[in-house]
């Protein structure tokens, strides 16, 4: 009897996903866990892993289709395994990595290869199919045997660039009077571009995309949001850091002292002085939220993701930063869960990673604060009444006008400025 592959439990309030990449095929032998196929739901990705050996017998939803918690999406053959009968197709054995040199190496001083490369996020495997490469012949670094997109990258700048292919002359058109033929003009290629220069591709939107893009509108067409800007003047932090941070790094174990400890603790402080801002409207109440689990934006290739730093008011800088590296890893990798991007009272974005210079963040409801974070660049300034040149950045408050006024919000954001300014006072915020 055949055991079927479910949709299993996804979490709280999660009751269907969208069935991602199939990473084994009909016909292949698998063991007890192997990960069969991924799901994609509109916060995390969800492996399903094999609980018996034996054969992927047959795949009843294929990749892209919704699925249900409980829905029967494949079934495993044990008998196949067991009698030593597989099926033709899983009788060939699986394809070995080749030894690939790291870049500047000799031949002779190839990297072991890995023997589990095709464990790997869709993200990944799409990245490694636009390169043309196979994903079982790149080494895996990630936990588990995974592919990762530093794996692909990597492998990619070992590969020997490809000789450019000359275009081949189009053929002369035959004479009609023994003459030669006429060459074409330069000008008519120019305008009448060959068909095989305009193409086009359709991509299916990640269950996760397409949640980001519902939820931004549904916050546009539901909040009074407006922007209020300002700017920081970043020095006093810039030289902190560069005084602090080897002593900060020998201390706390190779924690590196970031700007967005800075910034979560300026937050936290604004808070405090404007709980509005902290606050969440619940039809005609508003709930003040006396705690700061302060949500820090990460760029993936499936779209923003938010995980959040719970207690960020009781946490030290190192605390802070380290916890903000772990979870950008595990955004990048798509292992986060649903209790890390959970919640959150107010959310940090920094566009400046992306050369930003100023932009407007859009709420991520039910929270009523968003705030921007962009480049920094050198400016000139006045100070004292002299003009000097100043490693400045441009700070903007997206808020829900139905709760925070504008003065609050100009208040707030004044405030960060201030403890960004002078950060010794955010020892004193807590």
């Amino acid at each position: 009897m055949p055991t079927e592959i479910r949709v299993p439990q996804l979490g709280e309030s999660v009751v269907d996903a969208v069935v991602g990449t199939w990473l084994k095929t009909e016909g292949e032998p698998v063991a007890i866990g192997d990960t069969l196929v991924e799901l994609e739901t509109d916060k995390v990705n969800v492996e399903i892993a094999a609980e018996q050996a034996g054969v992927l017998q047959q795949i009843l939803k294929p990749e892209g289709e919704t699925v249900a918690v409980g829905d029967v999406i494949g079934s495993i053959d044990e008998a196949a395994v067991a009698s030593g009968t597989p099926p033709a197709e899983a009788a060939e054995p699986a394809p070995v990595a080749a030894a690939v040199t790291t870049p500047g190496a000799p031949a002779e001083e190839a990297a072991t290869p890995t023997t589990n490369g095709t464990r790997a996020n869709p993200s990944v495997r799409r990245l490694a199919a636009e390169h043309d490469l196979d994903i079982n012949q790149i080494p895996a670094s990630g936990e588990g045997g995974r592919v990762t997109r530093e794996d692909v990258m990597r492998f990619i700048q070992t590969q020997p660039a490809p000789a450019a292919q000359p275009r081949p002359a189009p053929s002369p058109a035959p004479a009609t009077n023994g003459t030669a033929p006429a060459a074409p003009e330069p000008a008519e290629e120019l305008l009448f571009p060959p068909a095989e220069d305009h193409r086009e591709e359709r991509v299916r939107l990640s269950r996760r995309r397409q949640t980001i893009a519902q939820r931004l509108v549904e916050a546009q067409q539901t909040a009074a949001m407006l922007t209020t800007f300002n700017e920081v003047d970043m020095s006093a932090v810039m030289d902190l850091r560069k005084r602090r941070r080897d002593e900060f790094e020998k201390r706390h174990d190779g924690t590196r002292l970031g700007y967005m400890s800075f910034f979560t603790k300026a937050v936290v402080g604004a808070l405090k002085a404007f709980p509005r801002v902290n606050a969440e409207l619940q039809s005609n109440e508003l709930v003040l939220k006396h705690y700061y689990d302060i949500g820090i934006a990460v760029g993936t290739d499936d779209g923003l993701v938010v995980p959040v730093v719970r207690d960020a008011d009781r946490k030290s800088f190192a605390e802070i930063e380290r916890e903000i590296g772990g979870l950008a890893v595990k955004a990048r990798d798509g292992k986060l869960s649903l209790d890390e991007i959970r919640g959150g009272t107010f959310t940090i974005t920094n566009g400046g990673i992306y050369g930003s210079l100023l932009s407007t963040p859009i709420l991520s409801p039910p929270q009523v604060g968003i705030l921007g974070m962009h480049k920094i660049e050198q400016r000139p300034v006045v100070v004292d009444g002299e003009v000097v040149v100043r490693p400045m950045m441009y700070l903007a408050l997206s808020y829900d006008h139905r709760v925070v006024d504008g003065s609050e919000s100009v208040q707030f954001l004044v405030r960060i400025k201030e403890l960004i300014e002078d950060p010794e006072t955010l020892l004193l915020e807590g």
